[in-house]
């Protein structure tokens, strides 16, 4: 994961670099949803930093809906352009703030391909934060039963070996 820190400069097209950060950005994904099934969002802290986060995020976007965020909405000219701005404000302040995750677009479903939108990470905080803090992703946890795919992969491997 190391590599996933060197400047961008010294790799061109690296394939084996792209399945790098698409296995990191599903991890941190899997892992995420995981945690919005097993606790109250809303008291749920995802940086040292959410109050600040929180705070600029509804000074800059206060009528964005959270509930679904539409790709074509928050990339398109005008709002890309106010998104560039405002992740520059965390660029000192939040680790990794520009690094590509992974964000639902529909609060009331799970990632999965139709759901899912590449962000920068500040915007991911940004958006996330504020669902949880509004009580919009305590619904997850009555809809899905969480389990990550890592560990039922896991679990499966273990019954086979036992069988």
């Amino acid at each position: 994961m190391d590599v996933l820190t060197r400047p961008a400069e010294e790799f061109g097209n690296d394939e084996t670099l792209e399945h790098l950060w698409a296995a990191r950005a599903m991890e941190h994904s899997d892992i995420y949803f995981n945690v919005l099934c097993s606790v109250d969002t809303r008291w749920l802290r995802l940086t040292p930093h959410d109050d600040l986060i929180y705070t600029h995020f509804r000074q800059d976007f206060p009528d964005l809906d959270i509930t679904y965020i539409k790709e074509d909405e928050i990339k398109n000219n005008v709002n890309k352009a106010k998104w560039r701005m405002f992740c520059e404000k965390f660029k000192n302040t939040v680790e990794d703030y520009s690094f590509g995750t992974l964000l639902r677009a529909d609060t009331n479903g799970d990632y999965s391909e139709q759901n899912t939108i590449l962000v920068p990470r500040v915007q991911f905080y940004a958006i996330e934060i504020a669902r949880n803090r509004e009580g919009l992703n305590n619904e997850v946890k009555k809809r899905y039963k969480c389990a990550s795919k890592a560990h039922t992969e896991a679990q499966s491997n273990v019954r086979e070996i036992v069988a």
